[in-house]
């Protein structure tokens, strides 16, 4: 039942009101009004409305046909609208304000200005001059790029007689080729730009071929666009930052084939099951773990289609926020993941294989990313969480870019050498660590930023390593007084607890592993590194063919003294993985399954279920598995084929699960991004 009623708005009307023809001021603020709630049947009877207030709401968008033919001032702040077209249906409407709404951009305002031909006042500023040149000058400009472009490149396309057929498949690509090549102004507006250049197009098209003008037009096509690093104050680049939405960039001109699964090449017996591919096989009915979802080359340099040379390095899953946009109600765990690889950070949704969003630097190497959300003052002193995410990589600064607005609000220059990988420390939520081949790994407090994102960023601590961190964890039961770190020459831990006065301070233990001679070794490159649950870590070494499964409790006495010590790692179960030698191919794991992925060089991701093991490692006299563990499936890189041709070598730099095991993403050497989803 909706929240508005007859009764409801006689009573918000100012002055109360007996009838609502003659409401000419109504106050809807502060009701916790939804969308739904605006009933057009009901709205339509207020005909001599000029001035309504929904402020303080939780309005995602305005529905189509509320009949507000007089309207003049509308106020809409603190809601959580993600679009304005609908605004167009108030054409007399004078004032519009719409601020804290997260998800609106510089793109927006200049929708409003130009679908709004009367407005003279956005958000309490006078915008008649800005709102003439982008209702004039901006469309004039536009019109002569579009008409440029049909002659240049599709009037010779289109035979003198020509069929339905023909129009439609030439109106497809020109639509697509006009936004994607006609550009004007800064980047900023990017978005808005591409939305006019389509409604200019759909015009152009009309009136040229006697085509039906579409007065609803969908979604804008999906594409990409370059990016430039901002180099603004916070406050400039909020304004100027370009939002990239709705874009979806399959691989082009590729041909994914699934292969047929074959069994693991483990021992008779061991039970392991096999995958089968979305294609049919003449195998026989099997079990399957997880099916190819997606295939996504969203990572291009320069935008190329042929870029099948950019390495992808890490992927994290968003946070569920509450209220969140994304969040899926059928699922308790996100479906959008961060990705990042050469010069771009792109967020994925998992389930349709859309990249939401993307960000570039062109000077920059992604290596690592990681969430984490932020509390902060929206306004009125109302306090409200959101998402933010870390990006940092071959230029040692950390990125920092507020997801739902679209823009990247600051930048931390940690390091004067590459960042290798970032975390979050899941107790404080502004501590952020950053592993760098300068051999140390800091601690900062990125700090919160206010309303106009200005923030301030302070190093809480250095710790001193022997060799550059690959790898970083912090123990899941202490998570602010121990950091383990798998690095070039071993795998370190150092107490990081701030209540000591030393700032800068060297490890405290360097862990040894058996070697192949059969004696233990501190020497060993060790490139993965997770924790499996509160006491389980697992490692991933130089040793060929082998991933180690090891207790914290057992290895490390908390109450040892002194530094640099030699621990011996309490080793539980070794995992059976591929015998290459190559290196920073990672692991990860999913705690919450009991679940350890790791890639190989030949596209396949090695799963291993250990639900079957924890319990017996848990107790206190619990021994170490005799036998490697086999893996329970390894998933084969399907063929594919660009232009033609077989993609070559194809390495598996990382794979993640969400936090329940729904989708798996895995990043490859070869700029694809594999997203498969558990059956």
């Amino acid at each position: 039942m909706s929240k508005i009623t007859t009764e409801l708005l006689l009573e918000r009307a100012v002055p109360r009101s007996t009838r609502l023809r003659k409401i000419e001021t109504l106050n809807l603020s502060k009701l916790q009004l939804k969308t739904g709630d605006l009933d057009p049947r009901l709205f339509s009877r207020l005909r001599h409305l000029q001035k309504l207030d929904l402020s303080d709401n939780l309005l995602d968008k305005f529905p189509n046909s509320l009949t507000l033919p007089d309207l003049r001032v509308l106020n809409c702040n603190n809601n959580k609208l993600e679009d304005v077209t609908a605004l167009k249906q108030f054409p007399l409407l004078e004032e519009l304000t719409y601020e804290n709404n997260v998800y609106l951009t510089l793109n927006d305002d200049y929708k409003v200005m130009f679908l709004l031909q009367n407005l003279r006042l956005l958000n309490g500023k006078d915008i008649t001059k800005l709102a003439n040149h982008v209702r004039r000058v901006n469309s004039r400009k536009l019109t002569s790029k579009v008409t440029a472009h049909w002659e240049k490149f599709f009037r010779d396309q289109l035979p003198e007689k020509y069929t339905a057929e023909q129009v439609k498949s030439i109106k497809k690509k020109f639509l697509k080729s006009v936004q994607t090549n006609v550009v004007y102004g800064p980047s900023s507006l990017s978005e808005f730009t591409r939305w006019r250049v389509k409604m200019i197009a759909e015009e152009f098209l009309a009136y040229t071929l006697g085509l039906e003008l579409n007065t609803d037009p969908e979604p804008d096509e999906n594409m990409d666009e370059n990016e430039e690093e901002s180099t603004e104050s916070p406050r400039e680049a909020a304004e100027d930052m370009a939002r990239v939405d709705d874009f979806s960039s399959y691989i082009n001109n590729v041909t994914v084939t699934p292969s047929k699964r074959k069994r693991n090449q483990s021992k008779p017996g061991s039970g392991n099951k096999r995958s089968k591919s979305q294609a049919d096989t003449k195998e026989e009915a099997e079990d399957v773990s997880a099916e190819p979802l997606h295939f996504l080359q969203c990572h291009s340099k320069g935008n190329s289609r042929e870029d099948f040379k950019t390495q992808l390095w890490s992927c994290v899953f968003e946070p569920l926020l509450d209220c969140g946009a994304r969040k899926d109600p059928i699922v308790s765990s996100s479906r959008t993941v961060a990705t990042c690889g050469g010069e771009s950070v792109c967020l994925i949704d998992c389930e349709t294989g859309t990249v939401l969003k993307k960000y570039k630097v062109a000077t920059e190497e992604f290596f690592s990313v990681a969430w984490t959300t932020l509390t902060m003052v929206i306004s009125d002193s109302r306090k409200k969480s959101h998402n933010i995410l870390a990006a940092a990589g071959r230029r040692g600064i950390v990125k920092l870019i507020h997801v739902a607005a679209d823009f990247c609000y600051g930048e931390i220059k940690a390091h004067k050498k590459p960042i290798a990988t970032v975390c979050f420390s899941p107790t404080q939520e502004t501590h952020l660590f950053t592993a760098s081949y300068d051999k140390r790994i800091a601690l900062w407090d990125i700090g919160i930023p206010d309303c106009d994102y200005n923030f301030k960023a302070s190093q809480l601590l250095v710790l001193e390593a022997l060799s550059i961190p690959l790898r970083i964890a912090l123990v899941p039961t202490c998570p602010e007084q121990y950091l383990l770190a798998g690095c070039e020459s071993g795998c370190f831990a150092w107490n990081i607890k701030l209540d000591k006065e030393q700032k800068s301070r060297p490890f405290e233990a360097i862990f040894q592993f058996p070697d192949e001679d059969g004696g233990m070794t501190t020497a060993h490159r060790v490139d993965g590194l997770a924790f499996l649950n509160d006491d389980v870590i697992v490692s991933k070494s130089s040793k060929p063919g082998c991933i180690y499964l090891w207790s914290w409790s057992r290895s490390f006495d908390t109450k040892g003294k002194g530094c640099q010590r030699t621990v011996s790692a309490v080793i539980l179960a070794e995992l059976e993985w591929s015998t290459t030698d190559l290196s920073y191919l990672t692991l990860s794991t999913c705690p919450a399954k009991e679940y350890v992925f790791c890639g190989d060089e030949k596209g396949s991701v090695w799963m291993y279920n250990l639900s079957n093991y924890t319990t017996a490692w848990s107790s206190a006299k619990g021994k170490r598995s005799e036998k490697r563990i086999t893996p329970t499936q390894i998933l084969k890189w399907p063929e594919i084929r660009a232009n033609g041709e077989q993609l070559g070598e194809v390495l598996i730099n990382n794979v993640v699960s969400d936090p329940t095991f729904t989708y798996l993403v895995v990043l490859t050497s070869v700029n694809i991004t594999a997203i498969w989803k558990k059956s």
